[in-house]
């Protein structure tokens, strides 16, 4: 919760936060002066995809979800990003490791992973009832951690002016229903079928750039979009553990996950000549997603009654909850970290490709810790969506090769 932009989005993979914050996302976009933007995570696009369940995405945080580009577009959930983006951490002598590329990459599946494991154990395995204040917690956890990094020079971030703030505050509103129905979905439905739903996103998406930015996809996109589409709708049928309120919960999250990566297309330019140097990186999209969503995540937390619960839980007084609910934050920032390493180690192919593939342990690891009932049919079509959306990335880097 990647990221937070997408989330650390993203394609989050912020579905979890991881895919909106972080990637990311689609999980699924955005398209910048070659400067990346979680989930959500984050998530293939998405926000990924960005992308990432739940910053991503997905993106925040998450994602992965939510990366920019140049002259490429970048997806919530796969983790699409620029080929040429500037490093964001200053200095260049950083300590050198043997074999970095696989280190980065085995640093940005298991940060993705736990992101969107750890957020279904609060808030299923304490059954913690709470999520928009989990998710406030969460983006309290990165405006301290990212703003400390500012200040000793580790990383650089934008000065959060009044205009930059009024120009990005309405892509911090969708961002934070992004996160919060995120949350909602990934307490009822189980961690493998809301990684096949968030494939929709991918769908919304397509339709909303070719309505609005008139952009035309290539067969193959088309014919993996389609995929995506029976898969979710063959593996929603077979469901055991069908939850109409998750299920419509996470619907909801695909239509902001998709309209936020098209709104944030929109409003980027438009930022990036309001800050001082004319760009506005990940962490600057972190500091400022996170630290405008506190307030208006506050005024939730009141309207829907959950300061009520929260005095009356047992849970504030465990450590233990306690120590889970900061390690999810620090796991929502650690996408974007990762994520932007292993690009660095690698390159957009490699990082979309492992994006995707990532979400077939993710699912996997999501049946077996939480002892999901499942049939053969459902895992049938869990599986094919998992594939569906190997074939949706190679088909947007073949579209992408053809284009360039």
């Amino acid at each position: 919760m990647i990221a937070r932009a997408l989330s650390a989005g993203a394609s989050f993979d912020s579905p979890d936060l991881a895919f909106e914050r972080n990637h990311a996302e689609d999980v699924s976009k955005v398209r910048w002066n070659g400067e990346r933007g979680h989930k959500f995570h984050e998530s293939n696009g998405v926000v990924e995809q960005s992308s990432s369940p739940v910053r991503r995405d997905v993106v925040s945080r998450s994602l992965s979800a939510i990366k920019a580009l140049e002259n490429d577009e970048i997806d919530l959930e796969g983790g699409r990003l620029e080929k040429g983006r500037d490093r964001i951490v200053r200095g260049s002598r950083a300590v050198k490791f043997p074999n970095q590329a696989l280190l980065s990459g085995c640093a940005y599946c298991i940060s993705s992973c736990s992101m969107i494991l750890v957020n279904k154990f609060v808030l299923s395995g304490y059954n913690f009832d709470a999520g928009i204040s989990l998710m406030v917690y969460q983006n309290f956890i990165s405006v301290i951690t990212v703003t400390i990094l500012s200040f000793l020079g580790v990383i650089s971030t934008e000065p959060l002016t009044w205009r930059l703030i009024k120009v990005w505050l309405p892509v911090n509103v969708i961002f934070v229903g992004m996160l919060i129905t995120s949350m909602f979905s990934l307490k009822y439905i189980n961690v493998a079928m809301v990684t096949v739903l968030k494939n929709v996103t991918n769908v919304i998406t397509a339709v909303g750039e070719m309505y609005l930015f008139n952009k035309r996809h290539d067969n193959r996109v088309w014919a993996a979009l389609f995929l995506m589409i029976i898969s979710a709708i063959s593996g929603g049928i077979t469901d055991l553990s069908f939850h109409a309120v998750g299920y419509a919960w996470q619907i909801i999250n695909c239509f902001l996950t998709a309209s936020y990566s098209l709104t944030l297309r929109r409003v980027m330019d438009t930022a990036k000549q309001v800050t001082k140097s004319g760009n506005l990186n990940e962490f600057s999209m972190v500091l400022l997603n996170n630290s405008l969503s506190l307030p208006l995540g506050v005024l939730l937390v009141i309207v829907f009654n959950e300061v009520d619960y929260l005095s009356r839980t047992p849970l504030l007084r465990l450590p233990s909850f306690w120590l889970v609910m900061t390690l999810s934050g620090f796991l929502g920032l650690a996408i974007s970290f990762t994520s932007m390493w292993f690009l660095h180690q690698t390159g957009a192919t490699t990082y979309s490709l492992v994006g995707s593939l990532n979400k077939i342990p993710l699912s996997v690891a999501g049946i077996l810790l939480f002892k999901v009932p499942t049939s053969l049919e459902n895992s049938a079509s869990i599986f094919f969506g998992l594939l569906a959306g190997v074939f949706f990335a190679r088909a947007k880097m073949w579209e992408r090769s053809q284009s360039g």
